[in-house]
């Protein structure tokens, strides 16, 4: 990953994690995390207040300082990298944005996995809603998924023999949360979660190697568009044996009727190249003789994001021109418009999206229904609205600011709020149960057809 693409402005809940995102530091003053590949000796070298920051009263800080090295008990304990890191955490969190986060370098490291695509753990993307912990989304054939880890559950304990962890997850940061739940592939994990206030259910994830592909294409057979669309007047027909068919898509030619079925489940390093793939296959299927390609769903349930220019170059495929979004600053605002002419601008479209669909994929379905281009299906989105910029510290360290709203082109600010579905369906996980296609996506081909 290059140091350009990691400055570069980001959309994140806290990003695809082998166990979960690094978000939301809830007003942590300390890291916990054991460090293993970085420990270089902190000394400090110097108290003095930097000229720019003279009206800042720093004496507390270090009067804390000294009398924890002077009277506290376990002296092995004092790890001054911890406790400036733990500083500059506590920094971060004091400003109430749980998008705004100091990284030290380990999970710096960790995040860059994340977005490239490849680590080791459960599965499991988190956040917190109500102060609590949440899935916001388990990873498609995953050890949390094939469990049966649900998005929305909450995380009530953590449990790991070998690391000899055994707690509740009140009060427990994002990062803590994912260094415990992170872990070698083959040792196991257990989670405690509730699902819409029921009793607790007990869950033992065996942590495996986790490669997340961006986008899976897959294709659905419907009924030949002619049965569809042209049933009536087939029945009035003198020449029923002649097959009258409707130009609908990008292809109006005689056939199986095909739906393009393509599940977008993050927005990180690989996703435009896989994305780039994906279309032109699409292409391709809708200019054979013998199939035509009569609608697309696009599937960005549980997705919590990515990056800003991924999502302004997916979401451009659909439209000829105009805008995206527009990127609303401190000083000044910034439009994204469409970068050239979509391939799809055609096609008729259907969104699939839900509780777990965030940021960057928010950006793609509000644009999408702000412009009437096609229909948003499911449940009401997760309603994150800010822009972050991605910063490399010395040492391997990072920071995440958050520098700017994000409008949709109809002017609408949905953090917190999220996207509302035109067609509201609630997953329905048993009548889903061993089919092909859950209901929520049969209602979305019932939509296109």
């Amino acid at each position: 990953m290059t140091l350009q693409k990691i400055r570069s402005a980001i959309l994140t809940i806290s990003f695809m994690v082998l166990s979960a995102g690094v978000g939301f530091w809830a007003g942590q003053r300390e890291i916990s995390a054991k460090w293993k590949d970085y420990r270089p000796e902190i000394t400090v070298v110097n108290k003095a207040v930097p000229p720019a920051h003279r009206d800042v009263d720093f004496s507390l800080f270090w009067e804390v300082w000294d009398r924890l090295e002077k009277d506290y008990l376990d002296s092995s304990a004092l790890d001054k990298e911890k406790m400036v890191n733990g500083a500059i955490s506590g920094m971060t969190s004091a400003l109430g944005d749980p998008y705004t986060v100091f990284l030290p370098p380990k999970k710096q490291e960790e995040t860059k996995e994340e977005l490239a695509g490849a680590f080791e753990g459960v599965g499991i993307q988190l956040g917190y809603k109500d102060n609590r912990l949440v899935v916001i989304s388990p990873l498609d054939g995953m050890p949390a998924k094939a469990a049966g880890i649900l998005a929305g559950d909450f995380i009530l304990h953590i449990k790991d023999d070998i690391k000899k962890i055994d707690k509740d997850t009140d009060g427990m940061s994002l990062p803590d949360a994912v260094e415990i739940i992170r872990g070698p592939k083959g040792r196991s994990v257990t989670l405690t979660i509730v699902r819409d206030s029921k009793d607790p259910l007990e869950f033992t994830l065996v942590r495996d190697t986790i490669i997340v592909k961006s986008i899976i294409l897959e294709w659905i057979e419907a009924p030949q568009v002619a049965q569809v669309s042209q049933v009536p007047q087939a029945e009035e027909s003198n020449t029923s044996d002649t097959n009258s068919c409707g130009t609908r898509g990008t292809s109006s030619t005689c056939g199986t009727s095909i739906i393009a079925f393509l599940r977008l489940s993050r927005f990180g390093d690989r996703t435009v190249n896989e994305w780039n793939d994906a279309v032109e296959e699409i292409i391709k299927k809708s200019n054979q003789k013998d199939a035509s390609v009569t609608g697309m769903i696009l599937d960005v349930r549980n997705d919590p994001g990515g990056y800003l220019d991924a999502a302004v170059t997916i979401a451009g495929e659909f439209f000829a021109n105009g805008s995206v979004v527009e990127q609303k600053g401190k000083t000044a605002s910034h439009p994204f418009n469409v970068q050239r002419p979509g391939k799809l601008t055609d096609i008729p479209l259907v969104v699939l999206i839900n509780e777990g669909s965030a940021s960057a994929s928010e950006i793609v379905a509000g644009a999408i229904q702000a412009r009437s281009r096609g229909k948003l299906v499911g449940k009401n989105t997760f309603g994150k609205g800010t822009v972050q910029d991605a910063q490399e510290l010395k040492g391997g360290a990072g920071l995440h600011i958050t520098t700017a709203r994000w409008l949709l082109p109809n002017g609408a600010w949905i953090h917190d709020e999220g996207l509302k579905p035109d067609v509201e369906v609630e997953y329905d996980q048993e009548a889903s149960k061993d089919q092909k296609w859950d209901n929520q996506v049969t209602v979305a081909i019932k939509e296109l057809l």
